[in-house]
Parts: structure tokens; sequence; C-alpha cells
């Protein structure tokens, strides 16, 4: 070529190497006005000559081609226009092959046949656009080459500077995953070891040994009531017992008198009979006072007289202060002491609930299950139950699932039980529960923090010697640290499995472009 033309194209490329030996690209070889249309490898987008459609442009003599990577609605494609000084050359009068060379040795062989007014690529461009590319094209007998090369999501990282930022590099490979379903839900209660405390008599709180929050053991003193109506039971068994000890002495005069047959049978018969009957009524008095709790050493210090039994015709002593009116609520399980609904000096009913305690060493994890997915969740899976907020994680087994299906919500809950020796796991929290459907062996794994998002990619940075790529992935199942990549990175390969974050505002600071 001769003329101004080639001149200021000649100076435009100059200039492009010199920015590329500035910015530490790749320089080629020195070049004459003959091959000066020939791009160096390296050249910046920004200095490599554009075409009518935005591609690199290209020239030999009056020959030009315009390399473009098309990805409009379709899946990368090169298209190619080819020119004879500047005007349109038929696609079908050239031949036309472009080998891309990937970082790790991959190459890509592409070959084009005509479609409109191009030539389409045969394969799909597979991102990242980062290789070094070589072009053949033959027309009229005559063969034309060149080569460029394009560079994106790439960090230059030698392996101690790598070290020294906690970049931890691995190899990607088989995994077993765990096919997860995620349900929502909540720490509730262990409904099997919950006690609802109620007085069982009406009565004045005198006392409440135990607050809020504090640990009982079973059997435990939590509140003291004065009960009238307590008094009024033990009065009728006291009265109990000492009428059938009444009828005892009587029945064993009259059986002694009708044996000696001073008195009648009759007699004889009708003291049994109140025997009995004073027995009866004695068993109905102390069945009262067990089924409200009390002891039978407590109903046998009522029973038993002081100075001795009631045949002797000993009086008795008086009772303590408040031994008829105390009455004692007890915790009737270990636990804690987790709701109080009383008061000292509360006048309560006989029904009143006045406190609930909870044995918190085990809780349940509870979760709603729809109509559409009872099919997908069955008592005997593992389990993994997570809370977000706390930071906390523990796995189980499904261990319920409710027989009936609402007919409002169209849903039926299930649970899991969760250890809680420490109390950890508090009712009430919100909590994911990923029931697993199965669990299953895939050949590409990687760590979930070595993802990160470049552009619209999920990508995971591939190391190769002193270089790190950006390389778009396909994720599919996620098993707790471990992520299954489904496409774009090979078993073997070697990746930044920790603080890749590093790597990627690296890039950010190089202005890594897209440019084709």
């Amino acid at each position: 070529m001769t003329g101004k033309p080639t001149i200021r194209l000649f100076a435009t490329l100059l200039t492009g190497t010199v920015l590329a030996s500035v910015i530490g690209c790749t320089d080629g070889p020195t070049r004459t006005p003959e091959d000066a249309a020939q791009p160096q490898e390296g050249t910046p987008a920004a200095d490599q000559p554009k075409g009518p459609h935005g591609g690199r442009l290209f020239l030999d003599g009056d020959f030009q081609v315009e390399v473009t990577i098309y990805e409009r609605g379709v899946p990368p494609q090169f298209r190619v226009y080819s020119f004879e000084n500047g005007k349109p050359v038929d696609p079908a009068e050239v031949a036309l092959a472009i080998t891309l060379s990937r970082l790790g040795g991959r190459i890509d062989e592409i070959g084009f046949s005509k479609e409109a007014d191009y030539l389409r690529g045969d394969k799909v461009v597979d991102e990242p656009h980062s290789f070094d590319v070589q072009i053949m094209a033959q027309r009229q007998g005559k063969t034309s080459r060149w080569q460029y090369a394009q560079i994106e999501g790439r960090v230059q990282m030698p392996s101690e500077v790598a070290a020294a930022t906690g970049i931890d590099v691995e190899a990607a490979g088989p995994a077993r995953m765990k096919d997860v379903r995620a349900f929502s839900g909540e720490i509730g209660l262990d409904k099997n070891r919950v006690a609802h405390v109620v007085s069982r008599l009406a009565g004045v709180v005198a006392e409440i040994p135990k607050r809020l929050g504090d640990r009982v053991k079973k059997g435990d003193v939590i509140a003291v009531l004065d009960s009238r109506e307590l008094a009024e039971s033990k009065s009728e068994y006291i009265e109990s017992v000492h009428r059938l000890e009444f009828a005892q002495a009587a029945f064993v005069r009259e059986e002694e008198l009708w044996k000696k047959k001073i008195s009648a049978e009759q007699d004889y018969l009708v003291s049994r009979h109140a025997l009995e009957e004073a027995e009866i009524v004695r068993q109905v008095a102390e069945q009262k006072l067990l089924a409200l709790g009390l002891s039978a050493d407590v109903l046998t210090a009522l029973a038993v007289e002081p100075g001795g039994r009631v045949i002797d015709r000993k009086v008795r002593a008086p009772f303590i202060a408040h031994a008829l009116t105390r009455y004692e609520i007890r915790s009737p399980l270990d636990g804690m002491l987790i709701e109080k609904h009383v008061a000292v000096g509360e006048a309560i009913s006989g029904d009143a609930e006045m406190f609930l305690v909870a044995d918190l060493s085990t809780v349940w994890g509870e979760f709603t299950v729809h109509a559409k997915d009872l099919s997908a969740v069955r008592i005997g899976q593992p389990v993994t139950v997570r809370s977000q907020d706390l930071g906390l994680e523990a796995r189980g087994r499904v261990s319920y699932i409710g027989l009936l299906v609402g007919e409002q919500t169209r849903t039926a809950t299930a649970h899991v039980d969760i250890p809680n020796p420490k109390g950890l796991w508090r009712p009430g929290l919100f909590v994911t529960v990923e029931v697993v459907q199965e669990e299953v062996e895939v050949p590409v794994a990687v760590r979930a923090e070595a993802l990160q998002t470049f552009r619209d990619w999920d990508v995971v940075f591939v190391r190769y010697g002193d270089q790190f790529e950006a390389r778009p992935v396909e994720l599919g199942r996620r098993d707790g640290p471990w992520v299954e990549i489904r496409s774009g990175l090979a078993p073997g390969e070697s990746y930044a499995a920790r603080n890749s974050f590093v790597l990627k505002a690296d890039l950010g600071k190089s202005g890594a472009s897209h440019d084709h």
C-alpha cells in the first residue's frame, strides 16, 4: 500500500504498539509498511482498526476481513465479513478457519460456512472470550493469515503473592452431594417434654419459691397455696379414718359377743356392714387427696394420732399452723420455668394455669409441608436445620409428619428432634429446614466460597501458572460448603478455593473489557 491513508494507518498501529508496551502487553515483531495492516498480538482493542459492523478489521493488500463475535439472542458465534477495496465480497468466495488457543492448552478449531452476507462459525465461542486467535483466509488462490490476542477476566499473580494474600488453590474433583429441599420452619418446644401446671384447688398464693427462668427438678416445690378447700378434704379424710377405727372396734366387740352366743347374729352382720362402709368412705377420701398430689407420708401423718390410736381414747395434739390448708404445687418434670401466670397474694380458681415447665434439652425443628410436597418428605429422612440469625446448624431426621392436612392451608406439620444441651436453640427462632432427598456422586464440585460474580456470570478463578482466569460455570446442587459444577470446569483443574474475592477486586481495578 502507498499514499497518505497507509501512512495514517501505520501511525495508528505504531501508537497502539507503544501503548501496549507501556501497559505490559506482549510486543510483536517490528513491522514494515507492507505488513502494517496486521495488528500485533496484544494490541489494545481501542487501537484495533474497526470494520463497519464494529468488529476487528484485518487487511492484506486490497483484501480485508472483519471479525466479530455475535451474541444477541444466540450463543456467542463468530461472524466474519469480507471486503475488497472496501466493497463487500460474496462469502462463498472465501474459505475461512479460526484457531483459538486458551490457557491450559485448550485449542478450538472453528470452521465457517456462508450465511446471509457473512461467514458463520460452526462452534459456540465459550466464555471467557480470552484467547490467542489465528485467522486463515483463502480467496482466489491466495492465502492470508492474521493473529491477535483477546484478553479478559485474567489476573496475573505469582504463587508467593497469592499465598501471602491467603488465596488457597485446590483441584476441582468429585464429591458426594445431597439433593435437598428447603422448607421454612421455626424452633418449638418438644411437646413430649412440656407440663402445664394448674392449681387443682382454689386458694390464695402464699409462696413462690422459684423464679421465672429457674431450672427445676421433678418434685421441687414451685408454689404454695393456702386453701380452705384442701382443709375440708383433709378433714373428711381424718374423720373417715376415725370412723373406720370406731367401726373396727365395734366389729371386733360384736364378733366376740356373737361367737360367745351373747348377741344375735344380726348385730354381728350390721357391725360388719358398717365396717365395710367406713372402709369405702376412707378410701374415697384418701383417693381425693392423692389426686391433689399429696404424698403417702402426708396421709400417714393425718391418720395417725401423735399420742396413740383413737381406740386408746387419747386426745390428739393440735395441728401445726397451716397443716390443713397448706397446698404445695410441685414440678412434674425436670426442666425450666418458662412461663409464670400468678403472683403472691393472688386468689386463683381450681383450674387456673399457674406455670409452664419445659425440658429444653431437646427441642423441635417444626416446618410446614404443602400437600404437593408430602410425597417428598418421609419419616427418617436426614435433615439439616440452620439458623441464619445465630449461625447454628443441627442435623437429625424427620421424626413426625402430621396425618391431617388443614382444610384452609392445605399443609401438614412435620418436625425433627434437635438435641439442645447448651440451650442455644431457642423456641420461636426462625430456621431453614433442609430435607435430603437423595445423595449422589457428582464428577466436579468446588467450595462455595470460591464462587464469585463477574458481569452476569457465576465464575471460578482457574489457575494456570501465575495467571488466574475468571471461568464462567454452570452451578448444580448445593450441599453446605460444596457446590456442584455442571459445566465450565474439568476435574483436576486448579482453582482459587479461598479468598478469591481478592482476585475479583484486582480484576475490577484492571478494568477488564469484553470487547469483540
